[in-house]
This record gives C-alpha cells, structure tokens and sequence, in this order.
C-alpha cells in the first residue's frame, strides 16, 4: 500500500508497466486483471483514463484490448500519475492546511517540500524503457503476493 498515490493510480502504473514489458500483443482487462490480481471492472475503470489520456490505445472487438499508445522511451511515470491523481499532491499541504507555504509554513513543510520535489523529479525522470526490463518479475510477485492474503 501506498500513501502518496491513489489505488488507481496504483493499478495504472503496474498495468502500463506490465504493457510495456509485454508490447508484442494487446491484452483485454480479464487478463490485465489476473496479471495484476485486481478486480477486472477496477481494471477496466483505469485503462478507460489511461486511454483517454493518451498513454495507451484500445482495439474493439472479440480480439480488442489495451496496448501501449506511445513507446516505453515516451512515457514517464509522472504522465501515468498526471492523468490518474494529478499533480496536487506536488503543489498541496502533506498535512492539509490551507495556505501552507514559505511565508506559513506547515510543521513538516520544508522535509516535505525536499522529499516532494526529489519524487516529482524521479517521476519526471524514469521512463517505461528504464524499467520495463525489471518490471516482469515484480508483476508475476503480485499474483503469489496477493493470491496469499485472499
């Protein structure tokens, strides 16, 4: 479990990871859902922003589903986070006070800020190429991982 990003968010960053390790052939959301051991219609719900967005494409029909739009080099984590939670998180109070800022600055408002500014530049940093390669492992470990706890 995250802190920092929404589940969907969550999802759509393991599902296009997953896309981009697997870019030879289009998945429908039954089989993103089992890679990724998540309810088919939360996969779905995801895929269906991530369409919107851009980031990856969709085929109708009785062979259609999800690949991705653009090549892994083109996409950046932070493109994923974008189109699913925004980027409030990178301008808002961790702690949720209204009108936090340099000026009135929250109790953790500069630990925050460093820690906020360092994941905004990694997210803004590392593209689906740089990680493609060491996503399939961490995928097939959501099946075992999940598939115990149920």
């Amino acid at each position: 479990m995250t802190v920092f990003f929404s589940k969907a968010c969550e999802l759509g960053i393991q599902a296009v990871l997953f896309l981009s390790s697997k870019e030879s052939r289009i998945y429908n959301s039954e089989e993103v859902s089992k890679e990724l051991n998540v309810p088919k219609e939360f996969v779905s719900k995801v895929m269906q922003i991530l369409t919107s967005s851009g980031i990856i494409g969709s085929k109708k029909g009785k062979n259609g589903g999800f690949y991705l739009a653009k090549k892994p080099a083109d996409i950046k984590l932070i493109d994923i986070v974008e189109a699913i939670d925004g980027l409030e998180s990178f301008k808002s109070c961790v702690l949720g006070f209204p009108g936090c800022s340099h000026e009135t600055p929250c109790p953790v408002h500069e630990k925050w800020g460093k820690l906020r500014e360092e994941a905004l530049h990694m997210l803004s940093e590392e593209t689906l190429e740089n990680l493609k390669d060491k996503t399939s492992s961490k995928i097939a470990s959501l099946k075992t991982a999940f598939g115990k706890n149920k």
